[in-house]
């Protein structure tokens, strides 16, 4: 099974991929809806969240996210505390998803993960496809959102590794200020690729123990991925 991580910068089109490469078929983890899960009534990390932060409480025996928010957005150590808490249990929910993926025979798994590269999220991904778009559309993107101050993206923004830093490291390349079905044709093109290779990001026991990050070797007679080609 080949692990493609995906990842960008607020705005730059991410969830609009996942949710094109979900059309296609593939099985996709979201880090952030499950973040949601783990914050919602019996989620495994309300006791933590409240141990830490007492009066985040909601109603309905949750976290309320806007008042954790509201706490953390700006308190850098609050934040640090926060992470601490909460990316073991997503690496957690990954994990389970990677392994039922296996189980299922998947030829290939989606890796949502906003903050990939800033939580080392890469070391289970066997290639890691960036999305980008230039920083006039990703402001026009961000700035329609509800409630969305220039302040707040700049914000942001300064919480995430510059997306030229992103684009360095990337195995792929996605632009995506073309329209969705420039976009959904490029993930087609990568998804095929990528189901053309053998992983060694999973199982663990191969390729997370040796700390491979970037794309797995290829089936015999297939070219290998190469870093930073643009879909």
């Amino acid at each position: 099974m080949f692990v493609l991580g995906l990842t960008g910068s607020i705005g730059m089109g991410k969830s609009t991929a996942a949710a094109l490469l979900r059309r296609l078929g593939l099985p996709v983890h979201d880090a952030d809806a499950a973040v949601h899960r783990l914050l919602a009534a019996g989620g495994a990390a309300v006791a933590p969240v409240l141990a830490a932060f007492p009066d985040v409480a909601a109603p309905d025996g949750g976290i309320d996210r806007r008042a954790l928010g509201a706490q953390v957005f700006r308190d850098g150590a609050a934040l640090k505390r926060l992470e601490t808490l909460l990316h073991p249990l997503v690496r957690a929910e990954a994990l389970r998803f990677l392994a039922r993926q296996q189980r299922l025979d998947a030829a290939v798994a989606i890796l949502d993960i906003p903050l990939l590269y800033e939580t080392g999220g890469e070391a289970l991904c066997d290639a890691v496809v960036v999305v980008t778009a230039p920083a006039w559309l990703q402001a026009q993107r961000v700035l329609r959102r509800p409630g969305m101050t220039p302040e707040t993206f700049a914000a942001i923004k300064a919480k995430q590794l510059p997306d030229a830093e992103k684009r360095r490291r990337a195995d792929v390349l996605v632009q995506t200020g073309l329209g969705k079905a420039d976009t959904l044709r490029r993930l087609r093109g990568i998804a095929r690729l990528a189901a053309t290779y053998r992983g060694r990001a999973w199982p663990p026991e191969s390729g997370l123990r040796a700390g491979r990050v970037t794309a797995g070797g290829p089936v015999a007679g297939r070219r290998p991925m190469k870093p930073n080609r643009e879909a």
